[in-house]
Order: structure tokens, then sequence, then C-alpha cells
């Protein structure tokens, strides 16, 4: 897959292509459909397939300070489109110049005078162009003149019952996908990424707790955005980016650390099994389950019990021996 960081240096004979067009944060099943929908259309026409994203936020470019919760950082971000078979990672750095093109200018600077499009996916909701004022009917108007279509795909949406079965009530979106992580619901976070929500950093030093307490802890500094799950403590899959496929079993602590009076909010993960120091590593942590809320114990030793039950459960949760 190629990746490029905006458009002034296409290459060569650029010639006609396939595009869609998002923030894709979080790259979720309802995304997941968008972006194949585009890939087989591209396949069908023998030309390549474009995912146009942009970066930095438009939110806090627009409205600085509103940036929402990140899902996804943009390399992550390349890496699940990649996997989804798409053939060109585009970024567009959204800058307010651009946000003040009319969309017949964004149509006709970006998507025909630069990317030549011959078809255009989005999602039914998409708005495009100063102020929002485009959307997709405008879109398909705007193809019939510069000579491409337009197509406006449905949502995707479902929710688990009882027996495990998707069912229709709730629409996939980042904000769906945001709220069941500021709630601590990895699972259902889970359901609408289909596959569990993760959070990367950098190993710092913490105070060293763990370590008295005989759990040392890798502890996470994390993104300025990150979209980190609520206070609690959760069964997670632990990686480091120069092993990514060596994946770890992890009891991961998010919040204050009550028990000592900590104010800092941290995320700690104690992995299983290995006696490894991650100070300075880039690392990766993916939620499955949530096993408690943060409490404050009142002494060590029954802190130091409990997540006993924590390393215990996790093995359980994670589908290990225990």
């Amino acid at each position: 897959m190629q990746r490029w960081r905006g458009l002034n240096d296409l290459p060569g004979g650029w010639g006609r292509c396939v595009v869609t067009i998002g923030i894709f944060d979080g790259v979720h099943r309802g995304h997941q459909a968008l972006i194949g929908r585009t890939v087989e259309a591209a396949k069908t026409r023998g030309l390549p397939s474009v995912l146009l994203t942009f970066d930095p936020h438009p939110s806090e470019v627009l409205r600085p300070g509103t940036h929402p919760a990140q899902l996804t950082t943009l390399r992550r971000k390349a890496e699940l489109v990649e996997q989804l078979g798409v053939d060109v990672f585009a970024v567009l750095p959204f800058t307010l110049e651009l946000s003040r093109l009319s969309p017949d200018e964004f149509v006709h600077e970006v998507l025909v005078d630069r990317l030549h499009a011959a078809a255009v996916l989005v999602g039914e909701n998409f708005t495009f162009g100063a102020k929002a004022a485009g959307d997709v009917t405008l879109l398909r108007k705007l193809g019939r003149r510069f000579g491409f279509v337009a197509y406006g795909a449905e949502l995707q949406g479902g929710t688990l019952d009882g027996e495990g079965t998707l069912n229709g009530e709730i629409t996939f979106s980042s904000t769906y996908v945001r709220s069941c992580i500021d709630a601590g619901d990895v699972g259902a976070a889970a359901e609408a990424l289909g596959r569990p929500h993760r959070l990367e950093g950098i190993v710092v030093r913490g105070d060293g707790r763990g370590h008295d307490l005989g759990y040392p802890t890798a502890n996470l500094s994390t993104p300025r955005y990150a979209a980190v799950p609520a206070d609690g403590v959760y069964s997670c899959w632990f990686t480091r980016s120069a092993e990514p496929d060596r994946r770890l079993p992890a009891a991961v602590s998010v919040g204050t650390n009550p028990t000592f009076s900590g104010r800092e909010r941290t995320v700690e993960a104690f992995v299983l099994d290995v006696d490894e120091d991650f100070y300075g590593q880039h690392v990766a942590v993916d939620f499955v389950g949530r096993l408690r809320d943060q409490v404050r114990f009142p002494t060590s030793a029954e802190l130091v019990t409990q997540i006993d039950d924590d390393v215990r459960r996790t093995r359980q949760i994670l589908g290990l021996a225990t």
C-alpha cells in the first residue's frame, strides 16, 4: 500500500481511481464495510483504490480544544486500512485554508484535479466543504458535472443480545465507540470495532510500587488525545512494536492508584509470565474485558490479594490455563 502525505507529489502518470473519504477514526465495522465496497468497486473498474483522510482532526483546527478522544493513531489507522486491501492511504493536512473551500472547490481541486476520481464512495451522512455545506446529494450532482459517480453507503449497526448475536439497534460510529470506552465497556467497543480497542504508548518509569508488591508494571505514556478506558482493571493482550506477533497476557490498571492516594491518572500493565524490562519501548494494549472498578484497599496486603484474583481472572478471560 502506498502512503501519501498531501497531494502535491502524486506519482507521475497518475490516472483515475476510486476514492473513499472520511476521518475513519477506529476503522470500525461501519468503516470496514464502506472501505470494502470501495476496494471492490476499484477492482471491478481495474483502478486503484484511494482512502482519503485528514490530519489533524478537523475539530481541533476549527474549534481548538474540542479534539475528540482518538481511537486509532494515524499509524494504526494505516495498518488497519492496509489489511482491508486499500491501494493508497492518503492523508490530507487539514488547515483553515482547506476548511474554507466551498463544496464545489473541494471536489474540483481535490477529487478531480488531483486524484482524477472515477467514483467516490462515502457514508450516507457524509458532509464536506466550508461549514459542511455539501452532502451526498450535492456530491452526486457535482459528480455528474465533473465526470465521476458518487455513492452514499448505508450506515452499519448492531448490538449483542444475550446469545452473542448482533441485531440492528445501534449504528456503528466513532462517537458510539468512544462512549463505550469512556464507560469502560470494552466488550461493546470491541463488537463495534470488530477487534479489541487498542491503546498505544511508550513505557516510562513509574513509582516502583508494583515491583515492591511483587507485581511490577509497565507504565504507558499515551498520546495526547488517546481514548483511555474508564478507571478500572482490565484483562488485555500486550504487544511490543518490535515483536508485533508476540502477544502477552496482561492485567491492566487504569486510574489514580487510590490505595496510595494517587492523583495522576495512569495506565499500568502487569504482564504475566515474563520477567522483562519494557522501559523505553513502544507497546500496545488491547482491551479484552473489564475485571472491576478501581477500589481503595485499607492495606497493601489486601490489594495484593485482589491482584492475585485479577491475574487469575485475566487468564480465564483470555482463554489461558489457570
